[in-house]
């Protein structure tokens, strides 16, 4: 098989190969090392690469629905033993895990053949992947603007045409970003649906799930029917889908009512672009016989914001405070991690219960929505896939916040109005490129973002669809009439099929081979 034909089939098509005799699972893996090493000097997509762990689980013996097609974990959450988890992270680039976690699992026993992991920003807590350790992971439609994150690295390599679906999760929209940054789709499951075992009963309080970042529904309808079901000692368990998602998106998607959205939550700019991709979305909707009107949910958006903004912070304390018990250094974590952590260490335990007893609040309103409409409908981000760079700290605030970390000022005042003023400035510079995600996290709710539309530029753009919790099949009965009526699979930048667009990597030019 060349490359040019490994292209044309997505995870599904290159399983039936594979189980026909039509391709061997060693040929699949050498295209996807071939790809990795041809586009990794140019998007920085991979951490690791596991050639020889890919090759003994080939020479084993491949069995499941998936068996023999490549695939690549995030190296955050998909432990794989014997395999450093770095959380995108200096400080715990030595956390070798003893065994798999669940998910891991679940994609081995499904036949998919792990050959790497994937870069993301330091414990996962941006939406653009920008490591200081492992570097940025640049977009491969264009290499001067960043993937998006945290699952930043997957959805480069699956864009770039490494393989056709890849491992992420999602905290905050960490899924759904960078597929809207790389032209992809994915969908976040409902909170319950799939297990954190066996090292967390949920992670984030449940507002981090997991799932896959592909370029056809099926695959991703595959997928999460593969990770579904209950590990022992689950503290939450929604259930097996019933029928199974793959066979749910067979049945055509209801008429439905949709109501949609251009504003942002917390009142930041939306551009022309993400505001043209719902209107048009809408309108091929109403073409398509649902019922699309003007609508959200009652929400503050601001007070949404802080409250996301406090688990956050308090998470991010707790993390690092986690990597220094296993012996991680915590001056070897970012300036902006450390300066996160410490404010989080300044957030009282009564502050902590009383925001996280208002996600509450939100999941009813959002409930009440649901009442009259099936589906809303926005942007998944503010605007196309950043440039490299954009909202970094600046030099003045980075000589500020060394000296207050590192003096333990910071940590004197991190309970005063002066820092309550800074997280709320936090929260919105934060959140305003991505304002519309967070809400399907805090409340549970399965959320999706489709590669509909492109901008002015040329670039990817994302519409957003969300839908009342368990109810992700018809979020993918959705996905595949809009897949029908405006395919997107064969819509690939110029790298994945051999050519870059901008010629270098857009950040500052260091390539990079594939990492060992």
């Amino acid at each position: 098989m060349r490359h040019d034909e490994y292209l044309r089939h997505d995870a599904t098509a290159l399983a039936a190969l594979v189980r026909a005799g039509e391709v061997r699972a060693d040929e699949l893996l050498d295209l996807a090392l071939a790809q990795a090493q041809a586009v990794q000097p140019r998007i920085n997509a991979l951490v690791r690469v596991m050639d020889e762990q890919a090759r003994r689980q080939i020479g084993a013996g491949l069995q499941g629905p998936l068996a023999g097609v490549p695939f690549l974990l995030k190296d955050s959450l998909h432990d794989y033993a014997g395999v450093p988890t770095a959380h995108g992270s200096r400080a715990l680039r030595n956390n070798v895990p003893a065994r798999h976690s669940a998910t891991t699992r679940r994609f081995l026993d499904a036949g998919l053949v792990v050959f790497g992991k994937t870069n993301l920003p330091e414990l996962g807590l941006k939406g653009v992947s920008d490591s200081a350790f492992f570097g940025p992971v640049s977009n491969p439609w264009d290499l001067a603007r960043n993937a998006g994150g945290s699952s930043g690295g997957s959805a480069a390599a699956v864009a770039a045409g490494v393989l056709p679906m890849a491992a992420g999760t999602d905290g905050g929209g960490s899924l759904r970003i960078p597929a809207a940054c790389c032209g992809l789709f994915a969908l976040k499951p409902s909170r319950g649906r799939i297990s954190e075992a066996p090292a967390f009963g949920e992670v984030w309080f449940g507002a981090c799930t997991h799932g896959v970042l592909s370029r056809s529904v099926r695959d991703t309808a595959l997928a999460l029917d593969l990770l579904c079901g209950r590990e022992p000692g689950d503290p939450f368990v929604l259930g097996m889908p019933d029928p199974p998602f793959v066979e749910a998106i067979g049945t055509p998607v209801r008429r439905l009512r949709i109501g949609f959205s251009t504003v942002s939550p917390i009142g930041t700019p939306v551009s022309s672009d993400a505001v043209a991709a719902v209107e048009r979305a809408a309108a091929l909707l109403r073409a398509l016989g649902h019922e699309v009107e003007a609508a959200q949910p009652t929400i503050d958006g601001h007070a949404l914001a802080q409250v996301y903004l406090t688990m956050y912070l308090g998470q991010t304390a707790a993390d690092v405070e986690a990597a220094r018990q296993i012996g991680a250094s915590a001056r070897e974590f970012e300036l902006l991690t450390r300066a996160l952590a410490v404010l989080g260490h300044g957030i009282s335990a009564a502050t902590l219960c009383a925001s996280l007893l208002r996600w509450n609040e939100f999941a009813r309103a959002f409930g009440a929505f649901f009442e009259r409409y099936d589906i809303l409908l926005t942007p998944t981000m503010a605007s196309t896939a950043p440039q490299h760079g954009h909202g970094e700290l600046s030099k003045g605030l980075t000589l500020a916040l060394e000296l207050l970390v590192g003096s333990g000022v910071l940590r004197l005042i991190a309970r005063t109005r002066v820092v309550a003023r800074l997280v709320d400035a936090i929260a919105t510079d934060n959140m305003a490129p991505v304002p519309f995600t967070q809400l399907a996290n805090l409340t549970g709710t399965p959320a999706m973002s489709v590669p509909l539309c492109t901008g002015a530029d040329g670039l990817p753009m994302g519409v957003h669809f969300a839908a009342r919790i368990g109810d992700e099949a018809t979020l993918l009965q959705l996905a595949v009439q809009l897949e029908q009526a405006a395919p997107w699979f064969d819509r690939l930048p110029q790298l994945a099929r051999g050519e870059a667009r901008g010629g270098t990597r857009g950040d500052d030019g260091a390539g990079r081979t594939l990492p060992a």
